[in-house]
Order: structure tokens, then C-alpha cells, then sequence
């Protein structure tokens, strides 16, 4: 045994060594049991285990044979007879035993299976009043109630324009059109949420702007440094009056981005979004307006995918 363990134990002692002298300890003390165990063997039980011959004797009932188990508890009195009654006996109408019987009973009958059937004068027959013929089929039609569903009203929250931190928080504003933050920094960031029909304009130069599911909303901003991204929105406008390094477009319906002069180096990144156009600054302070591509076809060169878009996008 000690040589067996001896594998695991080394391990022990490699890796606690230094760090845990618990473990340590415990090897050792666990080495030491088998090297006293094999010196108490050798003093006392050197030919193996010896029984004494001078021990008491077994007491009679040791070697009595166990009782046998007692019988269980018998079971229950049945219950009463089902009672049978003349309802039971009959198939039900609507079952398919009722029907199948009702069928055959019907085909039993032979050349008399046509009593049951009333008979059509001649001006409900089709083929000899011509008039019948130009009527539409009646169709019976089932009423059904009308299950109304109320949909819960959404709670509109209430609007809200701060700093929180370094982020300008402009929230669940509606048919506001003076909204202007102006003590602006270049680390804060602007985040304009669930707003309709309004109007937000920033000045000064900061980090970057995210506009998020905003309808009718227009936007007017100096500087950014960073990016302005539009999402999931409708009906947005932009207008830069400074430089702005990047736009990004994304699963937004009908976006309108004004650059200036000093932006037409802008990169305008666009995924999921429809009816998108840019307008570029004219000399006469006027902006002549560029739709940008929605549909695109790709081909394959023969090494690699080539896309462009298709002259129907524009």
C-alpha cells in the first residue's frame, strides 16, 4: 500500500511543499500509518489472524432459523355490481358506433330507401327554369360571437432632458420643437430616445449621438468626433453645420442627411434601411439631393463576389 500511494503522495509534496505545510503533514502522517501497521503485524499476527481457544461460547439462539414473515393483511371487500341501465346500452347519437348502425340500417332497407326523400316540383329544377340558374348558391354561414381584445394600453413615460454622467439623455419627448442642449463637452455623448414629432439641436462638439426608435424627429449638430447612429427609427432628418467622421444607418425607414462643406468626407454606413438620401451643399446655398442604393446585384467573377448596385436603386 505504501508503494502504491507513493505516486500520488510525491505529487503532494512537489506542489505544497513550499506553500502549504498542512499537506505535508498530512502525507507524512499518512506514510507513517502503514510503516506502524506492518511493525504491530510483525509482533502479533506474524502467521496471520489467531482465534483463542478460550473464548466464550455462542449463545443457542445465533444459530436458531429466522422466523417466518407473518401474512399480510387481506384485501379490501369488492365493491358493489355496476348497475346496468337502458341509456348504457344504447350507443350514444353522436358517436361513430351510432352512425355506422344508422347507415346500414338505411342500405337495409333496399328499394324502400327512398321513401324518406321529398319531392322537387318542376320550378326549383334548374335544367327546366333557366332562371334558377343566374341565382348564387345559398351558403349557410355560422355565426360567431365577435371576441374582442383589448390591448393594453402602453404607458408613455414621462419626458426627459439631463446629464447623466458624461450621456445627455433626451427621452419620450412629443411635438416639441425648442429642445437644445449647449453646455457640451467632447467626452459627453447624446442618446435620444422614443421621440416624435420634435426637434433637438446640440451645439458645441462632442463624442458622438445615437438616435434609437425616434419618428419625425430632425436633428441639428455642430461637431462629432466620433459617430451618429440612427436605429430601428422612421422619418429622421439630419443636418451637420461642422464635420462628422462617420454615419451609420441602420433598419431605419426614410432618413435625410444634410452635410456641409466641411463634411462631404463623411463615411455613411447603411444595413436594413429604405428610402435614404443625401443632400450635398451647392454654391448658391442651396443642397441638390442623392438617393442612396437599396438594391444591389452580385456576381461572381470568377475568384470572389463582385455586388453593385442595380441601376433601378439609382
Amino acid at each position: 500500500m505504501n508503494d502504491a500511494a507513493t505516486f500520488y503522495t510525491n505529487r503532494v509534496l512537489k506542489d505544497y511543499k513550499e506553500t502549504d505545510r498542512r499537506h505535508v503533514d498530512w502525507v507524512r502522517s499518512y506514510l507513517s500509518i502503514w510503516t506502524e501497521m506492518q511493525s504491530f503485524i510483525k509482533q502479533h499476527h506474524t502467521t496471520g489472524l489467531m482465534w483463542s481457544k478460550s473464548g466464550p461460547i455462542a449463545p443457542p439462539s445465533l444459530f436458531d432459523p429466522p422466523a417466518a414473515p407473518s401474512a399480510p393483511c387481506p384485501p379490501p371487500p369488492p365493491g358493489p355490481p355496476p348497475v346496468f341501465t337502458d341509456d348504457d346500452a344504447q350507443p350514444q347519437a353522436g358517436s361513430a358506433a351510432a352512425q355506422h348502425s344508422a347507415l346500414f340500417a338505411q342500405l337495409n332497407q333496399g328499394m324502400n330507401i327512398t321513401q324518406g326523400l321529398k319531392h322537387v316540383s318542376d320550378d326549383k329544377k334548374t335544367h327546366k327554369n333557366p332562371n334558377l340558374r343566374s341565382q348564387p348558391a345559398q351558403t349557410k354561414t355560422k355565426s360567431s360571437g365577435t371576441v374582442k381584445t383589448t390591448k393594453a394600453a402602453v404607458q408613455k413615460k414621462p419626458p426627459l432632458l439631463e446629464l447623466e454622467g458624461k450621456k445627455w439623455r433626451v427621452e419620450n419627448f412629443e411635438q416639441k420643437h425648442d429642445l437644445v442642449i449647449e453646455e457640451t463637452e467632447l467626452k459627453q455623448v447624446v442618446y435620444v430616445f422614443s421621440c416624435n414629432n420634435s426637434t433637438v439641436q446640440i451645439k458645441g462638439k462632442i463624442n458622438s449621438i445615437i438616435i434609437d426608435n425616434c419618428k419625425k424627429l430632425g436633428l441639428v449638430f455642430e461637431n462629432v468626433v466620433g459617430i451618429v447612429e440612427i436605429i430601428n427609427s422612421k422619418a429622421i432628418q439630419l443636418q451637420v453645420l461642422g464635420t462628422v467622421p462617420t454615419m451609420s444607418i441602420n433598419k431605419t425607414e426614410g432618413c435625410q442627411v444634410y452635410l456641409s462643406k466641411d463634411s462631404l468626407n463623411c463615411d455613411i454606413v447603411s444595413a436594413k434601411s429604405s428610402e435614404m438620401n443625401i443632400l450635398i451643399p451647392t454654391g448658391d446655398d442651396d443642397y441638390r439631393e442623392f438617393p442612396v442604393p437599396e438594391q444591389f446585384k452580385t456576381v461572381w467573377d470568377g475568384s470572389k463576389l463582385v455586388t453593385e448596385p442595380t441601376e433601378i436603386a439609382g
